[in-house]
């Protein structure tokens, strides 16, 4: 399926009636030729609108699957780049399509994102296209995750979409898997989060926020702008101050 050389109708099929682990494992050797891949223009914008932020130290590429982003990373960051993905079948992949060798080290480790295994520091976190796997009320675990794995003044970085437009032929197809996905997990055990519609920018600006972040869009220019002026697709920048705030409701992470 998508092209000769990728995951065939039984073995996607297979893999959505798995756990999202598991079901990341038997497509892991497939991944990278099919669109779930992160594309490389893709990469290649969010990277050119972070240099103006930059130099970083330390990268961090949260839910990194294959590794795509990697390259991305290395051009940014002098010190080191780590990609985290709890699918040990994604690690595989992402450690021999990127050996260690050479300047900034690069390592990757199998973990869950919402239980960050370490308390090294990053100056910068990205993640691309994992967001749908998690549910709207993992969220403030998750941010807390990310805040706790930043240095002071480190920023967190992630595209998000615009909405689509209601009724288009994309809305449709989003809502529908999203119907579809929901019904399967009503039905069938081991779940598969997997959603398009469960991050939307004002929940997840407020999350970051309650979290500790300051928060920022960035549009993205190269995507173009929708109708009503708006852009297509923002990168948002949730930087962890440099000194945490007195109070803010969120949790208190001591640098």
């Amino acid at each position: 399926m998508f092209t000769t050389e990728g995951p065939t109708v039984r073995e996607l099929a297979v893999q959505a009636l798995s756990s999202v682990e598991h079901g990341y494992d038997l497509l892991a050797p497939k991944f990278d030729r099919t669109p779930f891949r992160t594309p490389d223009r893709f990469l290649d914008t969010v990277g050119s609108a972070l240099r103006q932020f930059g130099p970083f130290g330390a990268g961090l590429d949260l839910c990194c699957g294959t590794g795509a982003a990697t390259p991305m990373l290395r051009e940014l960051c002098h010190e080191r780049v780590t990609g985290v993905d709890f699918s040990a079948g994604m690690i595989a992949e992402a450690r021999a399509a990127h050996p260690s060798s050479g300047a900034p080290m690069v390592e990757f480790v199998r973990a869950d994102a919402r239980a960050l295994p370490w308390s090294t520091r990053y100056d910068l976190t990205v993640s691309f296209g994992a967001f749908g796997h998690f549910l709207p009320a993992e969220r403030p675990a998750l941010f807390a995750q990310v805040y706790g794995a930043l240095r002071p003044g480190g920023l967190f970085a992630f595209p998000l979409g615009a909405p689509l437009p209601v009724g288009s032929v994309p809305y449709w197809m989003y809502l529908g898997f999203d119907t579809a996905m929901r019904v399967r997990n009503a039905l069938w055990r081991p779940r598969f989060v997997m959603y398009y519609r469960t991050f939307p920018l004002s929940g997840v600006r407020a999350d970051l926020e309650a979290a500790g972040f300051d928060v920022a869009l960035l549009p993205l220019e190269d995507f173009g702008y929708r109708p009503d002026g708006s852009p297509r697709c923002r990168l948002v920048l949730a930087r962890r101050p440099q000194v945490p705030p007195i109070s803010s409701g969120g949790p208190v992470v001591p640098s």
